[in-house]
């Protein structure tokens, strides 16, 4: 189904003085700071813009289409208050942002979405920072509601001087795992070498891939454990290892991706991307995917890796209704010069 977003502005037209009212939602990808620009190169684009005028209002109140809650809105604020509407198209990137390091400044790594409202002579006329209110949004990315097959991989690794291999097994409990949730990964080894495992490494790796410019790709143990059991030649070992890939492990990593934070509100390590069908790569920004990784060590050295496995499986958000009022004042406005900062932030979340 079609991810839409709807609310209500409400306008004075004593103050917009024959000014037209309008409504803008963007979407932009920033890879630096708003004031960066080297050789005329901006260090964001925009992705996608859609603008709607609400006030003239080109269609009659009573006769458009209204959601419940535009309804209420509607009713309550009275006749200066007027109804907009914005479908997201499909192949519209999720709110994801890299975690800066400690020693970074300015903006960072992140797509954003906003919805602006704004008076002016038209569209295309130059917009006072006075004249414009600002409300932040997120698009988040749920858990699909299906599980497919729970991962399982396996490998056989055979040496030089040894007659027998090690066989090495590796599986999950499912496939879909929600924010904060436990993952358990059933390791079963058999070591028929002359070969003693000194080490087994578990790891949830997170892949964010940059798609839109660079496609750099920064991989990061977001949760890590180095049991130190042993497997010696002839012996073998069936064991379960519990893993929580948590933010609050990971602060101030540089290259983190989490899904998109509004104001200071806390956020969570980034959902899974899911890319629909015949929806280019390039266009959603920063794509992330989650793999558990088993290693098993001989020598002393964690370089030293005789097998090793990788199980995909997705991380992601439980769907929750959830909605955030926040309301836009003329006082908050009142004393401002055109030259200050555009208008207030508000908050407020889309799910996908």
């Amino acid at each position: 189904s079609s991810l839409t977003i709807d609310g209500v502005v409400l306008v004075d037209p004593e103050v917009l003085k024959g000014k037209k009212a309008f409504v803008q939602l963007s979407c932009t990808f920033r890879y630096g700071r708003e004031d960066m620009d080297v050789m005329g190169i901006a260090f964001s684009r925009e992705i996608y813009v859609a603008i709607r005028q609400v006030y003239p209002p080109i269609q009659d109140k009573e006769q458009s289409t209204h959601t419940k809650m535009q309804g209420k809105l509607l009713r309550k604020l009275g006749d200066n208050a007027f109804p907009f509407f914005f479908e997201f198209p499909d192949n519209l990137p999720c709110s994801v942002g890299l975690q800066p390091g400690r020693k970074d400044s300015g903006k960072q790594c992140v797509v954003e979405f906003e919805v602006k409202a704004f008076s002016a002579e038209s569209q295309q006329a130059k917009v006072r920072k006075r004249s414009t209110v600002h409300l932040m949004i997120r698009k988040l990315q749920y858990a699909p509601e299906k599980s497919g097959t729970a991962p399982s991989v396996e490998t056989t690794r055979e040496f030089v001087m040894s007659d027998k291999p090690l066989h090495l097994e590796a599986s999950l409990d499912k496939e879909i795992y929600y924010h904060g949730e436990p993952i358990n990964v059933c390791v079963n080894i058999t070591n028929s070498s002359n070969k003693n495992v000194k080490n087994i490494i578990v790891s949830v790796d997170q892949v964010a891939t940059v798609v839109l410019y660079s496609n750099d790709s920064y991989v990061r143990a977001v949760a890590l454990e180095e049991s130190g059991d042993a497997v010696a030649a002839g012996a073998s070992l069936k064991k379960v290892y519990t893993l929580t890939p948590l933010l609050v492990c990971n602060r101030e990593r540089r290259g983190i991706a989490l899904d998109g934070k509004l104001k200071h509100e806390d956020t969570n390590l980034a959902s899974s991307s899911i890319v629909k069908e015949g929806v280019l790569k390039e266009v959603l920004g920063i794509l992330v995917s989650y793999r558990v990784m088993v290693k098993l060590i001989i020598g002393g050295s964690v370089h030293c890796v005789c097998a090793r496995v990788r199980l995909c499986f997705t991380l992601g958000s439980e769907l929750e209704e959830e909605m955030v009022f926040e309301e836009f004042k003329r006082s908050n406005l009142k004393g401002m010069a055109d030259d200050e900062e555009e208008g207030n932030v508000s908050t407020g979340d889309a799910a996908s």
